[in-house]
């Protein structure tokens, strides 16, 4: 008999149901999240680093074009290699310390690209930015999600996520005034800014209930609560329920796998699958590509396309918390459906050499309709959820593998995407269309509602499903 139910069971019905109930949103709550916000900043930074500055980076380094994508693709790679040790590294030294060591890892890449002098230095440093990349997508959400309380958790964690369409944006716009080596000194400026803010933020509470300074945690909870707020008993609920779970299994890889994590586990990687084969990778990497094979004006439909994430992704902050992680979830996918839909139906007018006029509306109209959904929810609520759903316990593991199944599943579709545009420019955007419409299935089905619930109550509640 699993032995973690009647504990579970406590935590549900006792007093953690009551913890965190419109807790004060403190000055040292906002800097913290600011500070989780820079780390996004960087990384929307490095994100859309590499398509303003391609022809530059190409004419005064004469690259080619093999050697320019190979230099962009690194990206995901670093990230790969960041997500395979960012839960052991977030686990072993602490959500603020591995804040530190992503943020060396951008400042020494974007050191290599603004003294580079030929295309290794670049390649080291878009390596090692991926890997800050692959750190900085575990740690941020997880961070967030465990200092701040229920009822602003979701639009907390968003705001987060909001700051990468935001970072992106900026850099695409500013690529238009600058050289390629002042942008990239632009793109370090946040990362210096988020070291400074990380020496005044607290550890989260729960990653020091989880490495036994339980005598710490209350410091953390009255610096992020208040002076004038009890803690005391969000503070025991916590203690009470890492100690449970500490209980219940060792610290081993395959851990991850009992059947009891099962519902988790299926949930945080099939989520990342999905979201990432319904196109978003594919989509933002080339959208100047798609645009010209419509005959839409590239720079036009591009700036449109860029400008259109932020309205929407700011959109998202409000209503994550206002109307909880499924229906927003599901409703943003069903509009990225559509929009792919209509992206895919352009193309095959064109193959059947219908009207040009009309190939270009759709597409364009489709690209901008799957953009304003994807950035409203579809992006950032699957990292939301997935900070949310595990263990203390396993959270290292977890995370780790969904992190990393979300920029795996990246390079292969960013990889793949030419390629079978090529083969079928209208097939590929029903494939798409087709996996965003799977994640509205998947979230009706299997995803659970955590809006307005502690971290420690969504976790039981998934342990005791199976």
């Amino acid at each position: 008999m699993d032995k973690s139910k009647p504990e579970s069971s406590k935590l549900l019905c006792g007093s953690s149901s009551k913890v965190e109930t419109r807790s004060p949103i403190t000055f040292v709550l906002l800097l913290s999240t600011f500070a989780a916000a820079c780390g996004s900043i960087a990384y929307g930074f490095a994100v859309g680093y590499s398509s303003p500055a391609e022809a530059g980076i190409m004419d005064d380094l004469g690259l080619s074009l093999a050697n320019y994508s190979a230099f962009s693709s690194l990206l995901t790679l670093g990230g790969a290699i960041g997500a395979l040790i960012s839960g052991r590294v977030a686990e072993s030294v602490g959500r603020r310390v591995t804040m530190w060591l992503l943020e060396l890892c951008f400042i020494i890449g974007w050191l290599s690209i603004i003294f580079a002098k030929n295309i290794w230095w670049l390649n080291a440093g878009r390596l090692l930015m991926g890997i800050g990349a692959g750190l900085h997508c575990y740690v941020a959400p997880i961070y967030v999600a465990e200092i701040t309380p229920k009822n602003i958790r979701g639009g907390s964690t968003a705001a987060v996520t909001f700051t990468v369409s935001c970072a992106f944006s900026v850099m695409f716009f500013t690529g238009n005034f600058f050289t390629w080596r002042k942008l990239a000194v632009i793109g370090s400026i946040p990362c210096f800014i988020h070291v400074v803010c990380i020496f005044f933020i607290p550890e989260s509470p729960r990653w020091l209930a989880k490495v036994g300074n339980g005598n710490l945690v209350e410091a953390s909870l009255r610096c992020l609560r208040g002076d004038d707020y009890d803690v005391s008993q969000e503070a025991d609920d916590i203690k009470d329920y890492t100690e449970t779970s500490q209980k219940l299994t060792e610290f081993r890889f395959l851990d991850l796998f009992n059947l009891k994590y099962a519902h988790s586990l299926i949930v945080g990687v099939g989520l990342m699958l999905l979201v990432q084969f319904g196109g978003t990778d594919g989509i933002s990497s080339f959208a100047g590509s798609i645009f010209k094979a419509a005959g839409c004006s590239t720079g036009f439909a591009s700036t449109m396309m860029a400008m259109i994430q932020l309205p929407f992704a700011s959109s998202s902050i409000l209503l994550m918390d206002n109307i909880g992680r499924r229906p927003l979830l599901m409703v943003t996918a069903a509009g990225a459906c559509f929009g792919s839909f209509l992206v895919g139906l352009g193309f095959l007018l064109q193959d059947y050499q219908q009207s040009k006029e009309l190939t270009a509306t759709l597409v364009f109209t489709g690209i901008l309709v799957y953009s304003a959904f994807f950035s409203a929810g579809m992006g950032g609520t699957p990292w939301v959820i997935m900070s949310e759903i595990f263990p203390i316990n396993i959270k290292g593991q977890g995370g780790t593998l969904v992190t990393l199944a979300n920029w795996f599943s990246s390079w292969i579709v960013t990889y793949s995407f030419n390629f079978v545009f090529q083969w079928s420019s209208a097939g590929v955007f029903f494939v798409f269309a087709i996996f965003c419409a799977s994640i509205v299935l998947f979230v009706a089905k299997l995803v659970p509602e955590t809006k307005g619930r502690t971290l420690e109550e969504i976790q039981a509640s998934m342990i005791l499903l199976q």
